[in-house]
């Protein structure tokens, strides 16, 4: 039932709250849509945090995603041992730099009085959900090894139950408990998207391509003739 519950429900109730209430800030509160940039306040530890982690991630992202949709083509990808071994080193090498990306930017909020004015209650949550998210994830690359393969054959068909209104929950089941805890998390973390800077990560400004590039605003009242 406990199983059920983390995997055949909450990802649907995370969902949902993901898209309904950012849709709602997003048009009530448009102006909150943003990262909240605090690199005027503090810059060198920002970098040195930010940059590292937005690679690292997206690619570690990116190749769970390429997982999920085409798990026959990742298969053949992974049935060479060499390809295998160099994609698990570099998915520990980039677990690592998240891990220590993330620290920094922890330790920024922590130690600087101006960053920390700016920083919420939900900066904190998301911050350390973050942390617990890579640093399980390193955890599991190292201790449980060739996940890329072993999450062809569990993570991948329960995600596909999941969009298929159908959650088959006992591909989790089996796992270890490290294993349900991140990804527990992963959907955690999408609930509190919503709530948190997470959203500039859906904020692409295609408006862009068709706005002129100088755009004049007159406030004061042209003088009727």
């Amino acid at each position: 039932m406990r199983d059920l519950i983390l995997f055949g429900v909450f990802p649907y109730v995370a969902v949902a709250l993901a898209v309904g209430a950012g849709l709602y800030r997003y048009f009530i509160d448009r102006y909150s849509w943003s990262s909240q940039s605090s690199q005027f306040l503090e810059n060198r530890t920002l970098f040195w945090g930010s940059v590292p982690w937005h690679y690292a991630i997206l690619i570690i992202l990116l190749a769970h995603l390429l997982a999920f949709l085409f798990p026959t083509a990742w298969g053949a990808l992974m049935g060479r041992p060499l390809r295998l071994y160099l994609l698990e080193v570099t998915g520990m090498a980039l677990g690592v730099s998240t891990v220590i990306a993330v620290a920094l930017l922890i330790f920024r909020r922590a130690t600087n009085a101006r960053v920390a004015a700016v920083t919420s209650v939900i900066d904190w949550v998301v911050l350390a959900s973050l942390l617990l998210q890579v640093a399980i994830g390193v955890y599991i690359a190292f201790s449980l090894r060739w996940g890329s393969v072993w999450y062809l054959h569990t993570a991948t068909p329960w995600l596909w139950s999941l969009v298929k209104l159908d959650p088959q929950v006992q591909y989790l089941a089996v796992l270890p408990g490290v294993v349900k805890v991140h990804v527990f998390n992963a959907f955690v973390l999408l609930a509190l998207f919503p709530f948190s800077r997470l959203v500039h990560i859906v904020s692409v400004p295609v408006t862009y391509l068709a706005r002129p590039y100088q755009v004049v605003t007159w406030y004061r009242e042209r003088s009727r003739t």
